[in-house]
């Protein structure tokens, strides 16, 4: 560890791992029922669980040797209260923990170190690349698209509590601190009922105006002060994307009236943060002019926001020709006095104009599918015999369609619905503009007529051809769409109708891959080897036919579903994969423990702005993977594959998975508005099963399976073809492969097998889970190899002792969710009929709350 790494590591120690059982300690003095007691009786819990682990005894003896020891406590109802206060109490210790390290952000992060802006900038003077800035900053920009998965457990209140508690702490505000914490243990984590997507769009946008609002403009305004004339008006080099309320893939309950309400609710806080700008420009440009043109701009932005009725179509151009009246006025007449105010909120405007985010619209491509046949069998606008004939003449016959189709015969509720959504984005595009909605993202888009039938679509829903201002988005997740991907791109490049749609496009191309189903389809290694050829495969085409094509990412938080240290994946594409923009989706928790707070959201935008930045400007050569680099990732990925299909069609993982896991109880959380699985049949299958739901429940298991599975046995047999020393150099050479690795050894600090270490006896699950662990032990064996580490994430302590202390903070939830897992398989087994059933149940489920925040991406 060099200095710095070790001076911000002590900083860690002291400001958050010291504070935290100083402040921990004033949880027990709150004057609240029984709390005392509880907490005293948690942290002997907690003692119970680090020895009995080291004993390899089950969560069950455990528990009741905890009760048996340290309580008088005999009914089964009476334990249950007492372990639901445990639950409790822990919770609020990770909101202290995640409050604390925001508290800490600035200190332990070099805000002006390697991958910041500051850093980009010494770079860019050194090695006098300020003209090709210029160049590269005309079109590159990252697009933070936020998405609706349920993964982030904290209601609203508590996110506002996390917010202030946070600020109090950094600045050692006592009084403060304990009674936020007092209202912390007064306040609710459970969600009653579900929320709709409208709910999970309103807990988004709050990020949008509290967060991404003051770190976005920040950060332009960094960029524009440097570097005056690199950044151009036209292309605002951060954007904001939005899912909740547009996604309808899977989730009945995102209506066209929903998607219209969503839009409303991002022009109205979009509004709503320049009229408070407006206000307190008003308090400092208060010389003679310009006070009328605020007073002006002040009272349209009112009228907009808060009287009915009086919405109007006010424009980006309006208000910002208004600001750069007020800035001209100030250079002219007044010595160029807080010209920085006026200036930073044309930054802002310029990055969200009026829609804040841009909504993006989202479906399954078989939906899309049954309708064109719906269509046709109505014998409306395509001709008879449509079903039967082959893809390419469908396509012909899509390209030029004609008409306007009524929604309303349209006798099933989903395709009814998606004709009005599409026929919706008219109106939000009046109010918010063309950005507010222009892309249409068609998930599991196995075929180039998947995307045709969109364009179709669109056309019979009122649009023109030469005023399609959409871009539609193909979603490509599995290990064979990924496959097939540039062929599928191949056949719509060369198709005359979508050529012709593109050139409106600027003959733009944006493809969206999936990170978390190809994980769940193919493993680890393959999943992000799939990935990276797929863009490697899509670039060349697309370049082939002079297409500049985007790639959006839909990474999740875990490194399974493509989280982790996702700055340094996009630092390590090289140069034979495209790189006009960065996109991707933030999502759940991901939202609030990288963008929960100003500080952090600037230094992770910074982080991919200077990734993608640094990609193209500075020499990447030795980021970019020769033939022989990657014929030896292929093996690797095709051997991790072996290994990881021998667990995928293990005939007991699927029954694995729910009866030692908590995956069946998601649904019940109340976190989110969309359903763990897609279709409507009763019975579980892999394919089905949403990603999400897929990858925490291995999260709550503390196994991590998709994460690291195959990676030791891939190893191995690279060693055995006496290869190893070629990856052993690679990980010194590559970036990428470094990443990779890195981000599995993360997954792999999570994980802790003594909490599961009896079901290794269990008659049925025993095999299963000794498969798990032993591959568990195999990647830690051949990862030192490799490293040269003796310990996984040796480089990055602060990291590794962040999820030593969460781990630890949650152990006792993870032995009492065991402990009810356990209960309701025994009584399930032996056909008992008891309400303490139902208790258990719901005690598995609220542990989850506290499991899944502490992991912070573990979802």
């Amino acid at each position: 560890m060099d200095n710095q790494s070790n001076q911000a590591f002590q900083q860690f120690k002291s400001e958050v791992g010291i504070r935290f059982q100083l402040y921990n300690s004033l949880f027990t003095s709150l004057p609240f029922h029984r709390i005392e007691k509880t907490g005293i009786l948690l942290s002997l819990l907690s003692n119970n669980c680090d020895e009995g682990y080291k004993k390899h005894l089950s969560p069950i003896r455990i528990i009741d040797e905890f009760f048996n020891k340290h309580t008088s406590y005999t009914a089964e109802k009476e334990r249950a209260d007492l372990l639901f206060r445990f639950v409790q109490y822990v919770e609020r210790q990770v909101v202290l923990f995640d409050a604390l390290e925001d508290a800490a952000f600035a200190k332990v992060h070099d805000l002006n170190g390697v991958g910041t802006l500051k850093h980009l900038e010494s770079e860019v003077i050194q090695e006098n690349k300020e003209d090709q800035l210029a160049e590269k900053l005309k079109e590159f920009s990252v697009r933070f698209v936020l998405t609706a998965h349920p993964t982030q457990f904290y209601p609203g209140p508590v996110l506002g509590i996390i917010n202030d508690l946070s600020k109090a702490l950094g600045e050692n505000n006592t009084n403060l601190i304990n009674t936020y914490l007092q209202q912390l243990g007064k306040t609710p984590f459970f969600k009653k009922k579900k929320p709709t997507p409208y709910d999970e769009a309103i807990s988004l946008v709050w990020y949008l105006e509290n967060v991404f609002y003051p770190a976005a403009g920040k950060t332009v305004s960094n960029l524009k002060a440097q570097f005056p004339h690199a950044v151009d008006k036209k292309n605002p080099v951060i954007r904001m994307g939005f899912w909740p309320g547009g996604d309808m893939d899977g989730n009945p309950f995102v209506t066209s009236d929903i998607t219209r309400q969503v839009a409303e609710a991002l022009r109205g806080g979009i509004i709503k943060c320049y009229y408070l700008d407006v206000r307190r420009l008003k308090r400092r440009l208060t010389f003679p002019g310009i006070d009328v043109l605020l007073n002006e701009l002040e009272s349209k932005l009112y009228k907009n926001l808060f009287i009915p009725g009086s919405k109007t179509k006010l424009t980006k151009e309006e208000i910002l020709g208004t600001l750069e009246q007020i800035r001209q006025i100030i250079i002219e007449q007044h010595n160029g006095l807080f010209l920085h105010l006026v200036n930073n909120l044309i930054n802002k405007i310029e990055v969200f104009g009026l829609h804040f985010a841009s909504l993006d619209i989202r479906q399954e491509g078989s939906v899309h599918s049954k309708l064109i046949e719906t269509i046709a069998e109505q014998n409306k606008f395509l001709p008879a015999g449509y079903k039967d004939l082959p893809d390419d003449d469908k396509i012909k016959i899509l390209s030029s369609v004609k008409g306007l189709l009524d929604p309303g015969p349209i006798e099933d509720m989903v395709q009814q619905n998606t004709l009005k959504v599409i026929a919706g984005v008219k109106e939000i595009q009046q109010y918010n503009g063309v950005e507010g909605c222009n892309r249409y993202i068609i998930s599991q888009c196995s075929s180039a007529l998947k995307v045709v039938e969109v364009y179709a679509l669109f056309l019979l829903s009122g649009w023109r051809k030469e005023e399609m201002n959409i871009d539609i988005v193909p979603l490509f997740e599995t290990v064979d769409d990924l496959e097939r991907a540039s062929e599928i791109m191949t056949t719509l490049y060369k198709d005359p109708g979508y050529k012709e749609h593109l050139k409106l496009r600027k003959n733009c191309q944006t493809i969206m891959l999936g990170f978390s189903d190809g994980t769940k389809d193919g493993g680890y290694l393959m999943a992000n080897w799939s990935i990276y050829k797929a863009k490697e495969e899509l670039t060349r085409v697309s370049r082939e036919h002079k297409i500049d094509v985007i790639f959006f990412d839909g990474r999740g938080g875990p490194p399974s579903r493509g989280g982790g240290k996702t700055h340094r994946f996009y630092a390590s594409m090289g140069h034979n994969i495209a790189n006009k923009e960065i996109q991707l989706t933030i999502q759940g928790q991901t939202v609030s423990s990288n963008f929960g707070i100003v500080e952090a959201a600037q230094f992770n935008i910074e982080q991919l702005l200077n990734a993608g930045i640094s990609n193209d400007l500075f020499s990447t050569k030795h980021f970019t993977l020769n033939e022989e680099e990657e014929a030896l990732l292929e093996h690797l990925a095709e051997a991790g594959y072996v290994a990881y299909k021998q667990l995928k069609d293990h005939p007991y993982l699927a029954d694995y998975l729910l009866q030692v896991s908590p995956l069946r109880f998601y649904s019940e959380t109340n976190i989110g508005s969309r359903p763990a699985k897609r279709g409507v049949s009763s019975g579980l299958s892999l394919k089905d099963l949403r990603a999400i739901p897929f990858a925490g429940s291995w999260s709550q298991l503390k196994q991590n399976v998709t994460g690291y599975y195959g990676v030791g046995s891939a190893l191995r047999q690279m060693e055995k073809e006496g290869k190893f020393a070629l990856f052993q150099k690679l990980y010194k050479n590559s970036l990428f492969f470094k990443t990779l690795l890195d981000n599995c050894e993360m997954a792999m600090s999570k994980s802790f097998f003594p909490l599961t270490e009896f079901l290794s006896k269990h008659k049925q699950f025993g095999e299963l889970w000794q498969m798990i662990y032993e591959e568990y032990e195999l990647t830690c064996q051949y990862l030192t190899k490799l490293t040269g580490h003796t310990e996984l994430m040796a480089d990055y302590p602060i990291d590794r002792a962040s999820i030593q202390m969460r781990e630890r903070i949650v152990l006792p939830l993870l032995t009492i969710q065991q402990y009810g897992l356990t209960r309701v398989r025994e009584m399930e087994e032996q056909l008992v009929q008891s309400p303490m059933k139902d208790i258990y149940e719901k005690l598995v489920m609220r542990c989850s709350f506290g499991i899944i925040n502490a992991g912070r991406n573990s979802a």
